[in-house]
């Protein structure tokens, strides 16, 4: 499969086409809105393959593109793409809200084009682990805290992430992350509650503090920020043991990763070898396109995120909570 990237943007740049040059795929293009900086991401990335602009990447000899643009950004390119007959690898949040991932999804579902979110946590395999261990071993879970916190620096009052009309704001960002470990582990919730606090004065949440119940009576907390030191976690609680991760979304650490659970008075630490999750994410997107299969974090995956997301934003600013 030959991909092409929309735009140079950072995680592009570190992560997904690595990704892809370490997969059995190629990387062939790539646009931005400026050529120098293309021509230099080619440069770092040998990608035969340089547009001045994004229109001129979707008439490229590509099977598929990889969308890391702005949030607010990621609908009309990824219609734009599918209207191009090309699959769609587009990074999580899939859309600014969810009636807009509803659009996006049935956009692509018309054009026949395989669309994907790019939320690479699920294809590590310590998160495969974590969920069997979870349905196996723990019983009914009752329980969920998930955070995904870093410090974004102070200096940064230009960065897309701070910027309302872009879709930015931590949970977007990687509250995100959050919002999808509880929907993991406790299915879809029946409810919201949420606080946040823009201490930059930005205009979106720089911190967001959440709850989210579900039908069973079970609960999540949710915890997402920019202000705080990088804390990645997330811990269920079952009425037969728990588990816990740390480090839990984005893993660097050149020893591997460790999944700790519990049950029956035991603790059990399982370890795992460093693993290239964004190569597996590009890998399982190539293997639903040829197959036709949908794939695990599908647009009806986004959707369902999105309006989880959409009711603690909505609980925040009515102080209230929010059913679903």
């Amino acid at each position: 499969m030959r991909f092409g990237i929309l735009s140079t943007a950072n995680i592009a740049d570190v992560a997904v086409a690595p990704a892809i040059s370490a997969s059995e795929h190629d990387l062939h293009a790539v646009a931005s809105r400026d050529r120098e900086r293309a021509a230099a991401f080619a440069d770092r990335h040998d990608v035969p393959v340089v547009c001045d602009d994004y229109d001129a990447l979707l008439d490229a000899d590509i099977d598929a593109v990889y969308v890391p643009l702005p949030n607010a950004l990621h609908a009309e390119w990824t219609c734009r793409a599918a209207d191009a007959g090309l699959d769609v690898l587009c990074e999580k949040p899939l859309a600014s809200d969810a009636d807009e991932a509803v659009e996006i999804v049935q956009h692509c579902r018309n054009a026949g084009v395989t669309l994907m979110e790019a939320f690479m946590y699920h294809y590590h395999p310590r998160t495969e682990r974590a969920l069997d261990v979870a349905d196996r071993h723990l019983g009914d879970i009752e329980h969920v805290h998930a955070a995904f916190n870093f410090p974004l620096p102070a200096d940064r009052t230009d960065d897309v992430r701070l910027d309302p009309g872009l879709a930015g704001g931590a949970l977007m960002d990687v509250g995100c992350y959050a919002v999808s470990a509880a929907r993991q582990f406790l299915g879809e919730p029946v409810a919201a509650d949420a606080t946040v606090d823009d201490a930059r004065d930005s205009g979106v949440d720089t911190s967001i503090a959440g709850t989210l119940e579900f039908a069973d009576g079970a609960t999540a907390t949710v915890e997402a920020s920019f202000e705080t030191r990088n804390h990645q976690t997330y811990r269920v609680e079952g009425t037969d043991g728990w588990l816990e991760a740390r480090d839990a979304f984005n893993p660097t650490s050149d020893d591997g990763t460790v999944l700790r659970w519990g049950t029956d008075g035991r603790t059990v630490e399982e370890r795992f070898d460093p693993t290239d999750q964004y190569r597996l994410q590009v890998e399982h997107f190539a293997e639903c396109v040829e197959s036709g299969e949908q794939p695990r974090t599908d647009g009806e995956e986004a959707v369902a995120n999105m309006r989880a997301i959409d009711a603690l934003y909505e609980a925040a600013r009515t102080d209230a909570s929010v059913p679903l």
